[in-house]
């Protein structure tokens, strides 16, 4: 029996273009200096025939990813995709349009919705909703909601803690490790980047973030919106540690944020998040299903293209259901075997009626990977074997590996037999033990570099393809400097004083603080807050409360000037009372995280 999808079968192709309106006349969307953002003709190469140099069922999939313009949806429904990673959708109401998930970037946002307004017309926003707290779902705000607008910002329960949490607290490695994830560096290209597989590809522009007026924190929750009748399912731990699904029950359609999408989603993302529970994420589909399908004759997603007619759609929602429920049942049933997640991961095999949907395949998240994240959310990093108990770092385990293996010059020769002989993955294995030894070893490089465009180029998985090729390139000497920046002036002004104080506690350089005391009350006028931070133990902790013991420090100020402040390690007109060393000293015991920290070597 075939368990793969028929390359006969368009519907997807079908679905991706029905509706369609038209795009915009100018391909490239700029930012304020002039520099390009986004290029909607970066893809057109997708249009001819799969070369070799791509896994061809990725290469349908970036095809299908690519397609850009305004598609209707229902009635007085719209989406505008292929504008970056994600989509933004248009809801029609009484006297304007509400926005939902307003993309990655203000640029890209704002060239949407011009495109819809030239079909549309002027219509006013008159609300916002953010389905989850990723940021290109809720970056562009600014680009549809002009300074000084007051209209409702919808949000599900926990959305900014969330959003800004994961911006700012680990946002540095994040944004590292998505240039990899995401191939936004890379070449377009058939030998280069061809799609991420939940999309092209993140923007470059500015990230924003207006903040929530209005939570849904309840399933069944009922708002109407500008004359727009909408029902709310809450979903956290999912896709997202916040995340909702939404229909507009008069329209028959359904959202379903991110939660179902055409493609196996990530347990754990490459660039790394929080570990998500497969388990729960089933659960609600089947919710979802029972809350919704029989009333819906439309899917829409914040990915992806919409999937039409009520069986259609609760077939889509239930192989999308069986799917998560299936790697984490098994990976459960493996492991209470003795098996490891590296084990596991080899071990598994979908059942055939998954294997045949095209939507199940994994562009995005992987099998392979999110097995490894099952076992990690309930065993942790550690197997049980204690040889993997207390292992050498990398760069000390790579030079005693070369050294056993009998030098680099041995082992070269060998490498590169296990590259002709298709032995890539081992052969990647050995090559990285090398070059972690000696990075300035260039045939190691080289040959690592040609192993990883052989991985990358023959894999089904669009993050794959892009770690792979982003890390040949950078052992090549191509090291592109990451521009992202997530946690945007807007994102931070998000952050309460709390958050604030956390991502300074992160940021101290424990051994240099171990014999530094010191305390500094901030009384915040405009919050009528107090706040004492102490330092002691190369810990920075804060409390409301405090045995009245003197300060070194007293601030008067406002949550703006502490951000001011720690921008600029300047206290300004900032009323201090008492040792001003106290700020001084403190902001130089802060660490500066490294945006530009290597992968591929030591």
């Amino acid at each position: 029996m075939d368990a793969q999808p028929s390359p006969e079968d368009r519907t997807d192709f079908e679905n991706a273009g029905k509706g369609f309106v038209g795009t915009a006349p100018q391909t490239k969307i700029r930012d304020a200096s002039g520099r390009v953002v986004w290029d909607l003709d970066a893809y057109a190469f997708l249009d001819a025939g799969c070369p070799g140099t791509a896994n061809p069922s990725l290469w349908r999939q970036s095809q299908l990813t690519a397609m850009h313009g305004l598609f209707q949806v229902a009635d007085g429904i719209y989406q505008v995709r292929g504008f970056d990673l994600s989509n933004i959708s248009f809801i029609e109401g009484d006297t304007g349009v509400i926005v939902v998930d307003p993309l990655l970037s203000v640029e890209c946002a704002a060239a949407a919705l011009a495109l819809y307004r030239e079909h549309r017309g002027d219509r006013p926003v008159t609300a916002v909703v953010y389905s989850h707290s990723h940021a290109d779902h809720f970056g562009g705000v600014r680009g549809v909601v002009p300074d000084g607008t007051d209209i409702p910002i919808i949000a599900p329960a926990g959305f900014l803690e969330h959003a800004v949490a994961e911006n700012v607290y680990a946002g540095t490695a994040m944004n590292r490790r998505s240039i990899f994830m995401y191939g936004a560096m890379l070449p377009k290209d058939a030998t280069g980047q061809i799609g991420a597989g939940l999309g092209p590809t993140t923007s470059t522009g500015t990230i924003s973030l207006i903040e929530p007026t209005l939570s849904v924190t309840e399933t069944g929750q009922e708002e109407v919106v500008d004359g727009v009748r909408i029902v709310f399912q809450l979903t956290p731990g999912t896709e997202a540690p916040a995340e909702m699904n939404f229909c507009f029950p008069d329209r028959r359609a359904l959202c379903m944020a991110e939660n179902a999408t055409h493609n196996l989603h990530n347990i754990l993302t490459l660039r790394g998040a929080l570990v998500r529970d497969p388990r729960v994420w089933a659960r609600y589909l089947t919710e979802a299903i029972e809350m919704f399908a029989a009333g819906s004759d439309v899917l829409f997603a914040s990915h992806h293209w919409p999937t039409w007619g009520t069986q259609e759609l609760t077939a889509f929602l239930s192989e999308q259901r069986d799917l998560y429920a299936y790697i984490h049942d098994q990976t459960l049933r493996m492991l209470n075997q003795g098996h490891t997640g590296t084990e596991i991961a080899e071990m598994m095999r979908m059942p055939p009626a998954l294997e045949r949907a095209w939507h199940t395949h994994g562009y995005y998240g992987s099998v392979s990977h999110n097995v490894k994240a099952v076992y990690q959310r309930y065993m942790g990093w550690f197997d049980g074997n204690p040889a993997h108990l207390w292992e050498l770092p990398p760069e000390e385990s790579a030079r005693k590996h070369v050294e056993f293996m009998g030098g680099a010059r041995n082992i070269l020769p060998k490498a590169e037999a296990a590259f002709r002989a298709g032995e890539t993955r081992w052969a990647a294995q050995v090559l990285n033990y090398v070059v972690f030894a000696d990075p300035a070893d260039t045939e190691a490089r080289e040959l690592l570099a040609r192993v990883y465009d052989e991985l990358g180029q023959g894999s089904e998985n669009g993050t794959w393809r892009n770690f792979y090729l982003q890390g040949a390139a950078e052992l090549r000497g191509d090291k592109p400097a990451n521009t992202l920046d997530s946690a945007s002036p807007d994102v931070l002004m998000a952050l309460s004083v709390e958050q604030i104080v956390d991502s300074l506690a992160i940021r101290i350089d424990g051994p240099r603080a171990w014999e530094t005391r010191l305390t500094i009350d901030c009384n915040f006028t405009d919050l009528k807050e107090e706040v004492r931070i102490s330092l002691a133990n190369g810990v920075l902790t804060q409390s409301r409360a405090h045995d009245g013991t003197p300060p070194d420090l007293t601030l008067t100020l406002t949550k703006p000037q502490l951000l001011q402040l720690v921008a600029t390690q300047d206290l300004g007109d900032i009323q201090a009372d008492g040792d001003r060393r106290a700020i001084t000293t403190l902001i130089g015991l802060l660490d500066i995280p490294d945006r530009n920290f290597d992968i591929v070597t030591p």
